[in-house]
């Protein structure tokens, strides 16, 4: 591994920390029993499309040492610990290999989708089989703040994307 690539990989860590504790400050972006409405995988999605899926998933899994210190790892079963932390956010490294997509005008970032949506399918089963609710509850509690992590890092990662292309490249 390149000494880069390690300072890249903690930059990105330090920008979800970052995101993470502001996060946990906003009260209207935090869950009641868990989850939020995710800007800190911004980062994650930007190690990916960066660094290549390699370096994202290491990102990723290296994120859920960051939410044990912000306070925001939940156990309740060790299989429920992978599908919601090493499933969840590892999967987000993934997201540079799915092909953008052109839709009208707009470049379009299908690993945005597709990792969120992965990851939203890991909290609702994990709501359902290991937090003990109904698949309509699991549903309802988890969709909503996926769906506005998914809204947020699709407007904002390609943004922040096009920026660090153009800085890399000077």
């Amino acid at each position: 591994m390149k000494t880069k690539n390690v300072v890249y990989i903690a930059l990105y860590l330090a920008m979800f920390y970052v995101l993470d504790y502001i996060t946990q400050l906003i009260p209207f972006l935090q869950m009641p029993m868990g989850g939020s409405i995710g800007i800190s995988v911004i980062a994650l999605l930007l190690a990916s499309y960066h660094l290549g899926y390699r370096y994202g998933i290491l990102t990723g899994l290296l994120s859920i040492f960051i939410q044990y210190l912000t306070g925001g790892v939940y156990v309740q079963h060790p299989m429920q610990f992978l599908l919601e932390y090493p499933l969840a956010f590892g999967i987000y490294g993934l997201a540079t290999l799915f092909p953008n997509v052109r839709l009208f005008k707009f470049k379009v970032y299908t690993g945005i989708i597709v990792t969120n949506i992965i990851r939203m399918l890991a909290h609702i089963i994990a709501g359902a089989v290991y937090w003990k609710t109904t698949w309509p509850a699991s549903i309802s509690y988890n969709a909503p703040y996926m769906l506005m992590t998914l809204l947020v890092t699709l407007i904002v990662t390609p943004l922040i994307i096009d920026r660090i292309k153009i800085s890399i490249n000077k």
